[in-house]
């Protein structure tokens, strides 16, 4: 089987090989024919760890990946479970969740959406 890297996923792991990462840390050296690693975030489960899965601004579902921890802390707040794989490895714990998008360096894009009333204006608050 055969899997094929988007641009982004091409860039991100250009970004990983080189001498020294954006947070001014050197990178691991990585090996002719294995691929970079990539700052993944998970959610705690009671058999340890889950794949996070989040959705494009269009809807698609998406498995995300970072170039380094701070991009991934930037976006999703400190102290957010992380861990380190392979985008080939990404996209097979993806693939069984019906998830074939990885989104690599994912940027905050808008706000949660509001309800509002048809004529534009805030709908009220309802109490309790």
């Amino acid at each position: 089987m055969h899997l094929s890297r988007t641009p982004a996923e091409a860039a991100a792991i250009a970004s990983v090989d080189s001498p020294s990462a954006d947070d001014g840390e050197p990178s691991e050296p990585v090996h002719s024919g294995q691929a970079a690693p990539v700052y993944v975030p998970v959610r705690r489960c009671p058999g340890g760890y889950a794949l996070r899965v989040f959705r494009t601004p269009l809807g698609t579902r998406t498995a995300v990946a970072f170039t380094s921890e701070r991009r991934l802390f930037a976006i999703l707040g400190p102290g957010h479970p992380v861990v380190r794989l392979a985008l080939p490895a990404v996209r097979a714990l993806a693939a069984p969740l019906g998830v074939e998008l990885v989104s690599v360096d994912p940027q905050l894009t808008a706000p949660a959406a509001r309800p509002s009333a048809p004529d534009g204006s805030r709908l009220p608050a309802l109490p309790g």
